[in-house]
Protein backbone atom coordinates (compact mmCIF):
# COMPACT_ATOMS: atom_id res chain seq x y z
CA UNK A 1 0.00 0.00 0.00
CA UNK A 2 1.38 3.43 -0.92
CA UNK A 3 2.67 6.05 1.50
CA UNK A 4 0.09 8.50 0.19
CA UNK A 5 -2.75 6.20 1.24
CA UNK A 6 -1.58 6.13 4.84
CA UNK A 7 -0.69 9.79 5.23
CA UNK A 8 -3.92 11.17 3.78
CA UNK A 9 -5.98 10.14 6.82
CA UNK A 10 -5.77 11.93 10.14
CA UNK A 11 -4.64 10.52 13.46
CA UNK A 12 -8.28 10.31 14.55
CA UNK A 13 -8.89 7.83 11.69
CA UNK A 14 -5.82 5.66 12.06
CA UNK A 15 -5.78 2.91 9.42
CA UNK A 16 -6.43 -0.65 10.59
CA UNK A 17 -2.91 -1.86 9.81
CA UNK A 18 -1.36 1.12 11.60
CA UNK A 19 -3.56 0.67 14.67
CA UNK A 20 -2.67 -3.03 14.85
CA UNK A 21 1.08 -2.36 14.63
CA UNK A 22 0.90 0.46 17.21
CA UNK A 23 -0.92 -1.85 19.64
CA UNK A 24 1.77 -4.52 19.14
CA UNK A 25 4.49 -1.94 19.77
CA UNK A 26 2.79 -0.89 23.02
CA UNK A 27 2.56 -4.52 24.19
CA UNK A 28 6.09 -5.58 23.17
CA UNK A 29 7.92 -2.29 23.69
CA UNK A 30 9.20 -2.06 20.10
CA UNK A 31 8.76 -3.22 16.50
CA UNK A 32 11.20 -3.61 13.65
CA UNK A 33 11.61 -0.71 11.23
CA UNK A 34 10.73 -2.95 8.31
CA UNK A 35 7.44 -3.85 10.02
CA UNK A 36 6.40 -0.20 9.80
CA UNK A 37 7.36 0.20 6.14
CA UNK A 38 3.74 -0.10 5.05
CA UNK A 39 2.40 2.17 7.80
CA UNK A 40 4.37 5.45 7.56
CA UNK A 41 1.40 7.16 9.20
CA UNK A 42 2.66 5.98 12.59
CA UNK A 43 5.88 7.95 12.18
CA UNK A 44 4.06 10.90 10.59
CA UNK A 45 1.73 11.20 13.59
CA UNK A 46 4.55 10.67 16.07
CA UNK A 47 3.17 7.38 17.42
CA UNK A 48 6.47 5.55 16.76
CA UNK A 49 10.02 6.87 16.99
CA UNK A 50 13.51 5.38 16.47
CA UNK A 51 14.59 3.33 19.47
CA UNK A 52 17.63 4.50 21.44
CA UNK A 53 18.85 1.01 22.23
CA UNK A 54 19.62 -0.14 18.72
CA UNK A 55 19.21 0.59 15.00
CA UNK A 56 16.41 -0.95 12.99
CA UNK A 57 13.94 -0.73 15.83
CA UNK A 58 11.06 1.61 16.58
CA UNK A 59 9.57 2.21 20.01
CA UNK A 60 6.05 3.45 20.74
CA UNK A 61 5.31 6.88 22.12
CA UNK A 62 3.00 6.81 25.13
CA UNK A 63 -0.67 7.19 24.03
CA UNK A 64 -1.11 9.88 26.70
CA UNK A 65 1.87 11.87 25.41
CA UNK A 66 0.83 11.40 21.77
CA UNK A 67 -2.73 12.52 22.49
CA UNK A 68 -1.54 15.56 24.43
CA UNK A 69 0.76 16.62 21.58
CA UNK A 70 -1.94 16.18 18.92
CA UNK A 71 -4.51 18.13 20.97
CA UNK A 72 -1.99 20.89 21.57
CA UNK A 73 -1.50 21.14 17.81
CA UNK A 74 -5.26 21.55 17.33
CA UNK A 75 -5.39 24.25 20.02
CA UNK A 76 -2.53 26.10 18.34
CA UNK A 77 -4.34 26.06 14.99
CA UNK A 78 -7.56 27.31 16.61
CA UNK A 79 -5.63 30.09 18.31
CA UNK A 80 -4.06 31.17 15.01
CA UNK A 81 -7.46 31.19 13.27
CA UNK A 82 -9.00 33.26 16.07
CA UNK A 83 -6.16 35.76 15.79
CA UNK A 84 -6.69 35.93 12.04
CA UNK A 85 -10.43 36.46 12.60
CA UNK A 86 -9.69 39.38 14.93
CA UNK A 87 -7.31 40.92 12.38
CA UNK A 88 -9.86 40.65 9.53
CA UNK A 89 -12.63 42.08 11.68
CA UNK A 90 -10.49 45.00 12.74
CA UNK A 91 -9.49 45.72 9.14
CA UNK A 92 -12.99 45.55 7.64
CA UNK A 93 -14.95 47.21 10.47
CA UNK A 94 -14.18 50.82 9.41
CA UNK A 95 -14.65 49.90 5.74
CA UNK A 96 -18.18 48.61 6.39
CA UNK A 97 -19.15 52.08 7.67
CA UNK A 98 -18.32 53.65 4.30
CA UNK A 99 -21.27 54.64 2.07
CA UNK A 100 -21.44 51.87 -0.57
CA UNK A 101 -24.33 53.14 -2.71
CA UNK A 102 -22.02 53.79 -5.68
CA UNK A 103 -19.76 50.76 -5.48
CA UNK A 104 -21.86 48.27 -7.47
CA UNK A 105 -21.94 45.69 -4.70
CA UNK A 106 -22.80 42.15 -5.80
CA UNK A 107 -25.98 40.95 -4.15
CA UNK A 108 -25.33 37.97 -1.89
CA UNK A 109 -28.57 36.44 -3.22
CA UNK A 110 -27.21 36.21 -6.80
CA UNK A 111 -26.91 32.45 -6.23
CA UNK A 112 -28.93 30.86 -3.43
CA UNK A 113 -28.72 27.24 -2.31
CA UNK A 114 -32.05 25.47 -1.76
CA UNK A 115 -32.37 22.18 0.10
CA UNK A 116 -35.39 19.89 0.24
CA UNK A 117 -38.49 19.77 -1.94
CA UNK A 118 -40.45 22.09 0.35
CA UNK A 119 -37.88 24.89 0.22
CA UNK A 120 -37.36 24.41 -3.53
CA UNK A 121 -41.11 24.53 -4.28
CA UNK A 122 -41.59 27.60 -2.08
CA UNK A 123 -38.81 29.47 -3.91
CA UNK A 124 -40.14 28.52 -7.35
CA UNK A 125 -43.71 29.42 -6.37
CA UNK A 126 -42.59 32.84 -5.10
CA UNK A 127 -40.65 33.57 -8.31
CA UNK A 128 -43.44 32.33 -10.58
CA UNK A 129 -45.98 34.45 -8.69
CA UNK A 130 -44.13 37.55 -9.95
CA UNK A 131 -43.82 36.32 -13.57
CA UNK A 132 -45.20 38.71 -16.18
CA UNK A 133 -43.80 37.50 -19.51
CA UNK A 134 -42.58 33.91 -19.93
CA UNK A 135 -41.54 30.71 -18.16
CA UNK A 136 -38.99 28.41 -19.78
CA UNK A 137 -38.87 24.85 -18.40
CA UNK A 138 -36.76 21.76 -19.05
CA UNK A 139 -38.24 18.65 -17.46
CA UNK A 140 -36.02 15.56 -17.95
CA UNK A 141 -38.57 13.40 -16.15
CA UNK A 142 -41.98 13.79 -14.57
CA UNK A 143 -41.92 12.39 -11.07
CA UNK A 144 -44.21 13.57 -8.28
CA UNK A 145 -43.63 11.86 -4.96
CA UNK A 146 -47.02 13.08 -3.73
CA UNK A 147 -50.31 13.74 -5.51
CA UNK A 148 -50.43 17.06 -3.68
CA UNK A 149 -47.18 18.22 -5.34
CA UNK A 150 -48.69 17.55 -8.79
CA UNK A 151 -51.73 19.69 -7.99
CA UNK A 152 -49.54 22.46 -6.55
CA UNK A 153 -47.50 22.63 -9.79
CA UNK A 154 -50.63 22.51 -11.95
CA UNK A 155 -52.41 25.26 -9.98
CA UNK A 156 -49.27 27.38 -9.99
CA UNK A 157 -48.88 27.13 -13.76
CA UNK A 158 -52.56 27.78 -14.45
CA UNK A 159 -52.42 30.94 -12.35
CA UNK A 160 -49.49 32.11 -14.45
CA UNK A 161 -51.30 31.38 -17.71
CA UNK A 162 -54.37 33.25 -16.44
CA UNK A 163 -52.19 36.38 -16.18
CA UNK A 164 -51.21 36.07 -19.84
CA UNK A 165 -47.76 34.62 -19.21
CA UNK A 166 -46.39 32.17 -21.81
CA UNK A 167 -44.99 28.77 -20.77
CA UNK A 168 -42.64 26.72 -22.95
CA UNK A 169 -41.53 23.28 -21.77
CA UNK A 170 -39.02 20.76 -23.12
CA UNK A 171 -39.33 17.03 -22.40
CA UNK A 172 -37.60 13.91 -23.66
CA UNK A 173 -39.18 11.97 -26.52
CA UNK A 174 -39.92 9.14 -24.09
CA UNK A 175 -42.52 11.36 -22.38
CA UNK A 176 -44.49 12.26 -25.53
CA UNK A 177 -47.19 9.75 -24.63
CA UNK A 178 -46.80 9.68 -20.83
CA UNK A 179 -50.30 9.79 -19.24
CA UNK A 180 -49.23 12.27 -16.56
CA UNK A 181 -47.83 14.68 -19.15
CA UNK A 182 -50.85 14.37 -21.44
CA UNK A 183 -53.21 14.90 -18.51
CA UNK A 184 -51.35 18.08 -17.62
CA UNK A 185 -51.96 19.64 -21.02
CA UNK A 186 -55.58 18.51 -21.06
CA UNK A 187 -56.15 20.60 -17.93
CA UNK A 188 -54.02 23.69 -18.62
CA UNK A 189 -55.67 26.55 -20.47
CA UNK A 190 -53.62 29.35 -21.99
CA UNK A 191 -50.47 30.09 -23.97
CA UNK A 192 -48.46 26.96 -23.28
CA UNK A 193 -46.31 24.90 -25.65
CA UNK A 194 -44.30 21.71 -25.29
CA UNK A 195 -41.62 20.11 -27.44
CA UNK A 196 -39.42 17.03 -27.08
CA UNK A 197 -35.84 15.93 -27.77
CA UNK A 198 -33.97 12.64 -27.51
CA UNK A 199 -31.69 14.07 -24.83
CA UNK A 200 -32.07 17.12 -22.63
CA UNK A 201 -30.29 18.59 -19.64
CA UNK A 202 -31.19 18.38 -15.97
CA UNK A 203 -34.17 20.38 -14.76
CA UNK A 204 -34.16 24.10 -15.58
CA UNK A 205 -36.73 26.85 -14.98
CA UNK A 206 -36.19 30.42 -16.17
CA UNK A 207 -38.66 33.09 -15.02
CA UNK A 208 -38.92 36.27 -17.12
CA UNK A 209 -35.21 36.09 -17.91
CA UNK A 210 -34.52 37.28 -14.37
CA UNK A 211 -34.17 34.19 -12.21
CA UNK A 212 -33.25 30.60 -13.07
CA UNK A 213 -33.58 27.43 -11.03
CA UNK A 214 -31.22 24.54 -11.75
CA UNK A 215 -30.76 21.15 -10.10
CA UNK A 216 -28.15 20.89 -7.40
CA UNK A 217 -27.84 17.10 -7.60
CA UNK A 218 -29.07 14.11 -9.60
CA UNK A 219 -31.63 13.16 -6.95
CA UNK A 220 -33.32 16.56 -7.18
CA UNK A 221 -33.11 17.11 -3.41
CA UNK A 222 -31.20 20.39 -3.81
CA UNK A 223 -31.34 23.29 -6.25
CA UNK A 224 -29.75 26.66 -7.01
CA UNK A 225 -31.71 29.86 -7.53
CA UNK A 226 -29.62 32.01 -9.87
CA UNK A 227 -30.22 35.75 -10.29
CA UNK A 228 -26.90 36.73 -11.84
CA UNK A 229 -27.95 38.39 -15.15
CA UNK A 230 -25.16 36.92 -17.29
CA UNK A 231 -25.88 33.37 -16.10
CA UNK A 232 -29.65 33.71 -16.44
CA UNK A 233 -29.19 35.09 -19.96
CA UNK A 234 -26.95 32.15 -20.81
CA UNK A 235 -29.58 29.65 -19.60
CA UNK A 236 -32.33 31.39 -21.62
CA UNK A 237 -30.21 31.38 -24.80
CA UNK A 238 -29.32 27.73 -24.26
CA UNK A 239 -33.02 26.89 -23.88
CA UNK A 240 -33.91 28.70 -27.11
CA UNK A 241 -31.32 26.74 -29.06
CA UNK A 242 -32.67 23.44 -27.76
CA UNK A 243 -36.21 24.63 -28.49
CA UNK A 244 -35.44 25.21 -32.17
CA UNK A 245 -34.08 21.64 -32.44
CA UNK A 246 -37.02 20.04 -30.62
CA UNK A 247 -40.10 18.32 -32.06
CA UNK A 248 -43.48 19.99 -31.34
CA UNK A 249 -45.67 18.01 -28.97
CA UNK A 250 -48.38 20.44 -27.81
CA UNK A 251 -50.64 22.07 -28.91
CA UNK A 252 -49.83 20.86 -32.44
CA UNK A 253 -48.07 17.51 -32.28
CA UNK A 254 -45.59 16.63 -35.02
CA UNK A 255 -44.69 12.99 -35.55
CA UNK A 256 -40.95 12.45 -36.17
CA UNK A 257 -40.64 10.40 -39.39
CA UNK A 258 -38.90 7.07 -39.83
CA UNK A 259 -35.93 6.58 -42.19
CA UNK A 260 -35.93 3.23 -44.01
CA UNK A 261 -37.81 1.64 -41.14
CA UNK A 262 -35.57 3.22 -38.46
CA UNK A 263 -37.56 5.27 -35.94
CA UNK A 264 -36.16 8.50 -34.45
CA UNK A 265 -35.72 6.77 -31.10
CA UNK A 266 -33.77 3.92 -32.71
CA UNK A 267 -31.72 6.50 -34.59
CA UNK A 268 -30.82 8.18 -31.30
CA UNK A 269 -29.86 4.79 -29.84
CA UNK A 270 -27.77 4.06 -32.93
CA UNK A 271 -25.83 7.28 -32.44
CA UNK A 272 -25.02 6.35 -28.83
CA UNK A 273 -24.11 2.79 -29.82
CA UNK A 274 -21.51 4.06 -32.27
CA UNK A 275 -20.03 6.15 -29.45
CA UNK A 276 -19.48 2.96 -27.45
CA UNK A 277 -22.07 3.49 -24.70
CA UNK A 278 -23.46 0.56 -22.73
CA UNK A 279 -27.15 -0.34 -22.69
CA UNK A 280 -27.47 1.17 -19.21
CA UNK A 281 -25.86 4.46 -20.25
CA UNK A 282 -28.05 4.66 -23.36
CA UNK A 283 -31.21 4.08 -21.32
CA UNK A 284 -30.20 6.72 -18.79
CA UNK A 285 -29.44 9.36 -21.40
CA UNK A 286 -32.65 8.76 -23.34
CA UNK A 287 -34.91 8.54 -20.30
CA UNK A 288 -36.00 4.92 -20.61
CA UNK A 289 -35.42 1.71 -18.69
CA UNK A 290 -32.73 -0.73 -19.77
CA UNK A 291 -35.24 -3.35 -20.91
CA UNK A 292 -36.90 -0.89 -23.31
CA UNK A 293 -33.51 0.22 -24.62
CA UNK A 294 -32.57 -3.40 -25.35
CA UNK A 295 -35.86 -3.97 -27.18
CA UNK A 296 -35.10 -1.00 -29.46
CA UNK A 297 -31.52 -2.23 -29.98
CA UNK A 298 -32.86 -5.65 -30.98
CA UNK A 299 -35.32 -4.07 -33.44
CA UNK A 300 -32.54 -1.91 -34.86
CA UNK A 301 -30.32 -4.96 -35.30
CA UNK A 302 -33.14 -6.86 -37.01
CA UNK A 303 -33.86 -3.97 -39.38
CA UNK A 304 -30.20 -3.66 -40.37
CA UNK A 305 -29.62 -7.43 -40.48
CA UNK A 306 -27.04 -7.50 -37.71
CA UNK A 307 -26.12 -10.68 -35.88
CA UNK A 308 -23.72 -9.21 -33.29
CA UNK A 309 -23.01 -6.01 -31.38
CA UNK A 310 -19.82 -5.38 -33.32
CA UNK A 311 -21.54 -5.95 -36.65
CA UNK A 312 -24.37 -3.63 -35.60
CA UNK A 313 -21.97 -0.72 -35.17
CA UNK A 314 -20.50 -1.39 -38.60
CA UNK A 315 -23.92 -1.62 -40.25
CA UNK A 316 -25.09 1.59 -38.59
CA UNK A 317 -22.11 3.43 -40.02
CA UNK A 318 -22.58 1.91 -43.48
CA UNK A 319 -26.34 2.58 -43.57
CA UNK A 320 -25.87 6.35 -43.40
CA UNK A 321 -28.88 6.78 -41.10
CA UNK A 322 -26.87 9.06 -38.80
CA UNK A 323 -25.97 11.37 -41.67
CA UNK A 324 -29.58 12.19 -42.53
CA UNK A 325 -31.54 14.84 -40.66
CA UNK A 326 -35.20 13.82 -40.91
CA UNK A 327 -37.73 16.49 -41.78
CA UNK A 328 -40.65 16.76 -39.43
CA UNK A 329 -44.13 16.19 -40.73
CA UNK A 330 -47.47 17.08 -39.11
Amino acid sequence: MSTATHTEHGAEKLCAKGAELYERALREGHVRSEDAAETPCLLAFGLLRPATDGPGRLEPVSPVAALHRLLRGIEDRISRERHREEQLTAMFEPLMRVDTRHTGIVDNSAIAFLSGSEQINEAITAAVADASRELLCIQPHVRYHHQQNRHVALDRDQAVLDRGVRIRTLYQHTLRHAPMVLARYEQLKGDTEARTLDEITDRLIVVDGEVAFISGDKAGSTALAVRQPALVGYFATFFDRLWRLATPMYPDAVQPPTIHGITPRQRAIAALLTEGHTDTAIADRLGMNVRTARVHIAKLAATLGSESRAQLGYLIGRSGILEREPKLRP
